[in-house]
């Protein structure tokens, strides 16, 4: 047999029946993906349905569960356990079928949102899930660093209720919409508390960009690492430029890896005025300016920047996951002065 390269002309062939093969695969996966999740919805409602079907079924119903379960698993596989019946249950009741049609959530998806009490966040999680294209693995990830919350943490009482309900993202009016706080960098892997150089932190959030970009929220692009600006012959270097997209403005992060000062902060108004004179494309809004530190102080940031400031903000960052109790905690602090 030979082992001789196939001829260019049927290199070209075989790409494209490869490409026809692979779209059909992830077509079928789809389309596959999409059934299941419509099947385990009808589950649900049939589970609920029988269930209020009369008091003549509500001393079986206490069993339901673990009845059907036995039937099901030798016949259909360990996916249909008292477990997960309770969640295909719970899929009917808090979700309604024309939001379970996207074929881009998977049941492990759903199971994840389901666990979310809370209906405004839920419902969140569930668009956003959805038009981010996030794994499980971030969804969770989101969940259980109150992702939710810490977006609301900065808006006003009208766009917190709001919120859940709103149509697809668009552009976003007010910069206060794509702040953090805190900002939880657990990912870099350094326990709290532990003193860093600033370039170390640094460092480490560029190796972990894709996880920073999910942290920073929706419609990030990286732009620059040490963005140099010269006024003379002084230099001044930026730690890191993004672009949000939804706000359509460019976002300069400094990484303080001790407590805020004031200097911090009339630093990073000398660095937003800057991109505002020399640095907007037409149609940006201005830019936005976050010192990210280890240790914020509220006063300091509120003596130093005027009342009507909408451009600079200061965020903690956080290096390990604190209970859901301390994140709580940190959020109600943070949400104070726009929630009130």
């Amino acid at each position: 047999m030979s082992n001789n390269p196939l001829p260019i002309a049927s290199n070209d062939l075989l790409a494209d029946i490869r490409q026809v093969l692979r779209s059909a695969k992830s077509t079928i996966v789809k389309a596959v993906n999409s059934a299941v999740i419509s099947a385990y919805w009808e589950v649900g409602r049939y589970i609920v349905e029988y269930e209020q079907g009369g008091s003549a079924r509500a001393e079986y119903g206490k069993g339901l569960l673990k009845s059907l379960s036995e039937s099901l698993v030798p016949e259909f596989g360990n996916g249909f356990n008292v477990t997960n019946l309770k969640f295909m249950r719970l899929f009917y009741l808090r979700i309604q079928k024309s939001e379970t049609l996207s074929h881009q959530l998977s049941w492990s998806h759903y199971v994840e949102i389901l666990k979310v009490d809370d209906e405004m966040a839920m419902r969140y999680y569930l668009r956003e899930c959805s038009e981010c294209n996030w794994s499980v693995r971030q969804l969770r990830r989101q969940i259980h660093t109150l992702y939710y919350e810490r977006l609301l943490a900065s808006r006003d009482k009208a766009t917190l209720h709001a919120e859940a309900n709103k149509p697809k993202a668009g552009e976003i009016d007010d910069p206060r919409e794509i702040i953090r706080d805190p900002y939880i960098l657990d990912f870099i892997g350094i326990p709290q508390g532990e003193h860093f150089l600033e370039n170390d932190i640094e460092q480490m959030l560029i190796d972990k960009l894709q996880h920073f970009l999910l942290e920073l929220g929706k419609g990030f692009t990286f732009v620059a690492r040490q963005k140099r600006i010269s006024f003379d012959n002084d230099h001044f270097y930026i730690d890191l430029v993004f672009y949000s997209i939804p706000a359509r403005c460019f976002v300069l992060i400094d990484l303080k890896s001790g407590k805020l000062t004031h200097q911090d902060i009339g630093q990073m108004q000398m660095y937003v005025n800057y991109y505002t004179r020399t640095q907007m494309y037409p149609g940006d809004n201005p830019p936005v300016g976050i010192v990210l530190c280890a240790e914020k102080n509220d006063t300091v940031v509120r003596f130093t920047l005027p009342d009507a400031n909408n451009r600079i903000f200061a965020s903690q960052y956080l290096t390990n996951m604190p209970s859901e109790e301390e994140l709580r905690q940190l959020i109600n602090e943070s949400a104070k002065d726009f929630i009130n």
